[in-house]
């Protein structure tokens, strides 16, 4: 069985591409290696794939929003099942660079739904986000709630990339699967991220910005709770039975959240991280920053009934494994 793993070299794409290696299976990985962050990170994740996987993993260079290249990239492959992670992440970026976002979230998206639909896959499961939530304020976030209004370009690609794969499981029954991830981190973790941007400094003695002034919530979730969620939804495609999948489609095409469902203040994890760095924050306290919204919170109820999704790492075990892994990686 072969899996495609789209941004592969990424940071959850590497380790779900680490699991299914770990079980036995060949792995497709396709990533652009762009500069939105430090492509060495992303080389670097490559190589421990292809030390874990000699012959299991196989990887191109490729810019999956261009079709003809995806393609081509692609012809000698036999591909059964499909996991789409690659995308232009963060809220913030999606002020600066916009078409960035519309290139990957929107062309690059169709173009994986086109492979799906001219390959037959078994299974398809893609990233959504917590993000798509907007402005809503009534928590804990379920996907049955309207995410009519999203307050950045980013979430509005990935409400777009949900409204696709429902055009696409309708017209063309591909068992497809969403996922809304809820602030993800870990070793290996993405440095444009808070936990990481905070651990880094507060290492090198600098101060942190902390916006809305620390009056914030996330539901941050260890990457293992979220890799375990993902090789679930993967083996366990939605039915084409016509019964109503969370989400609320009649296709085959679930949508889930996965998040920690612990909701956590924004200075109990900072509390954590300096406790793990052994040292004390300089906080510097700002308002908050466009785009973002104050506090995250995922209901999982479908997630842990259908995909049996428990996440067990709270961030008094995760984030020190990270910032473990952080002091190995960067030196610190």
């Amino acid at each position: 069985m072969t899996t495609l793993v789209t941004g592969a070299a990424g940071f959850i794409g590497y380790h779900v591409a680490g699991a299914l290696l770990a079980r036995g299976e060949d792995v497709v990985g396709v990533d652009n290696l762009n500069a939105y962050y430090d492509p060495q990170l992303k080389r670097d994740r490559l190589a421990q794939l292809e030390a874990q996987g000699p012959g299991g993993f196989r990887f191109a260079r490729v810019d999956f929003s261009d079709a003809d290249a995806l393609t081509s990239a692609l012809a000698s492959e036999d591909i059964d099942r499909i996991v789409h992670l690659g995308a232009q992440a963060g809220v913030r970026y999606s002020l600066e660079n916009p078409a960035a976002y519309v290139s990957a979230n929107l062309a690059g998206h169709l173009n994986i739904l086109e492979l799906a639909r001219h390959r037959g896959v078994r299974s398809l499961v893609y990233a959504s986000s917590s993000s798509v939530y907007g402005g809503n304020t009534s928590l804990p976030f379920r996907v049955e709630d309207r995410v009519d209004h999203p307050v950045s370009l980013y979430a509005a690609t990935k409400k777009a990339d949900e409204l696709m794969s429902e055009a696409y499981a309708h017209l063309f029954r591909i068992p497809t699967t969403g996922l809304r991830f809820f602030t993800v981190y870990g070793p290996w973790g993405r440095p444009d991220m808070a936990i990481w941007i905070f651990a880094r400094k507060i290492l090198a003695g600098q101060p942190i910005e902390v916006f809305n002034h620390g009056e914030m919530r996330r539901d941050f979730t260890y990457i293992d709770d979220i890799v375990a969620g993902v090789v679930a939804s993967l083996d366990r495609p939605p039915a084409d039975d016509g019964v109503i999948k969370p989400g609320g489609s009649h296709a085959p095409h679930s949508v889930y959240n996965l998040g920690n469902s612990r909701p956590e203040e924004l200075r109990r994890m900072i509390a954590v991280i300096e406790q793990a760095c052994g040292r004390e924050a300089r906080l510097e306290l700002l308002p908050m920053q466009a785009g973002d919204v104050p506090e995250t919170y995922a209901d999982i109820a479908d997630a842990q009934r259908d995909l049996d999704f428990r996440p067990a790492t709270a961030i008094e075990a995760g984030i020190p494994r990270f910032v473990d892994w952080l002091r190995t990686y960067g030196g610190q």
